[in-house]
């Protein structure tokens, strides 16, 4: 039984949802005291129920203290079962991370599956299905595993109500990375998506963004798009790719925000990784950390910050055994990450 403490570094979510993948590719029994200790609301809220429902039916495990607002869970998984499923968090709660929880385990199994998530798929503090789609996606494809993503409705807070496809092929083996610098800027993508409003704030978004990057570099372009969706949302992405890597940042609408503020959101982020050194934003380094500890060799990467997000992941994935973990910050937000696979 590995044991964890759901306090560990920034005390959130991700410590639950790390180890509940954990515990599934590893056939080892985990149970988590002081769930999300660190949070205004501690304890077990819908989309971590949906992540310990979603790991149990993939896994066929045994549960204890699953159960709203709980602090402790015991969780003992069984054989990996691919196949077709259906899981709603009735909440705008992140399918992104639902879906992160439970791929890995799915990528690896015998057979295919499918998969539909019903939530949040534009919502704050977790990656949008389009992050997912341009920025996590092609990087796993560099590993060998492979997903496609269909966004069938979009889901923005409060409402949720979006609904995310997941058509997961499995994988044989996953390839390590090398990825210590980035290399030249080659061009910068973004798109700029209204739900149920009209198209002037996309464009409104659009523009602003246009204005603040257009001396970065002569290869700009900014889609447009209008979302189905059941409620009304808006964001704008921005990806900046370089010859070896890419880095990519969404500003997220909100009642009372204007467009402007959505594009300066997102160029704000954009430009602080363009002004230092890292191969890859920060939220994909801490994504990457659970698939590399798999890997059938040593990773290196540079990132553009050194998050608790990432020391807490590095901390969860250590206690299970899998990898060696090894973090230099340098300039008090850089860094270069090691992951060195033990199994």
């Amino acid at each position: 039984m590995i044991e964890i403490d759901g306090s560990w570094g920034e005390g959130g979510g991700q410590v639950l949802r790390s180890s509940l993948t954990l515990s599934m590719m590893t056939v080892q029994p985990v149970h988590l005291v002081n769930i999300r200790a660190r949070r205004p609301k501690p304890g077990l809220q819908p989309q971590h129920l949906a992540a310990v429902r979603a790991a149990a039916t993939i896994s066929g495990a045994e549960v204890e203290g699953g159960a709203f607002g709980s602090s402790e869970l015991t969780f003992i998984p069984g054989a990996i079962r691919p196949g077709n499923y259906r899981f709603d968090i009735g909440t705008a709660g992140s399918t992104s991370l639902l879906l992160q929880t439970i791929y890995l385990p799915l990528a690896l199994a015998d057979n295919s599956s499918e998969v539909m998530f019903i939530g949040g798929t534009h919502v704050s503090w977790s990656p949008s299905f389009h992050y997912l789609n341009l920025q996590w996606l092609p990087y796993l494809r560099r590993m060998g595993l492979e997903a496609e993503l269909e966004l069938l409705l979009a889901g923005f807070y409060p409402q949720g109500n979006g609904q995310v496809l997941a058509r997961i092929t499995p994988a044989r083996s996953l390839a390590p990375l090398n990825l210590p610098e980035r290399g030249a800027l080659r061009r910068i993508r973004g798109i700029s998506a209204v739900a149920n409003l009209d198209a002037s704030i996309a464009e409104r978004q659009r523009n602003r963004a246009t204005e603040r990057l257009r001396s970065r570099h002569k290869d700009l372009e900014i889609a447009l798009l209008d979302l189905p969706a059941r409620a009304k949302g808006t964001f704008l992405l921005l990806q900046a790719e370089f010859k070896r890597a890419s880095a990519c940042y969404v500003g997220l609408g909100a009642l009372g925000k204007r467009a402007e503020q959505v594009a300066d959101e997102a160029c704000l982020w954009l430009e602080k990784f363009l002004a230092g050194t890292g191969a890859m934003d920060e939220y994909l380094a801490d994504q990457l950390l659970l698939p590399l500890a798999f890997a059938s060799g040593e990773s290196k990467f540079r990132t553009a910050q050194v998050t608790p997000h990432l020391l807490t992941n590095a901390e969860v994935i250590r206690a299970f055994g899998v990898a060696e973990i090894a973090i230099e910050r340098e300039h008090g937000r850089e860094g270069t990450v090691r992951v060195i696979p033990t199994g």
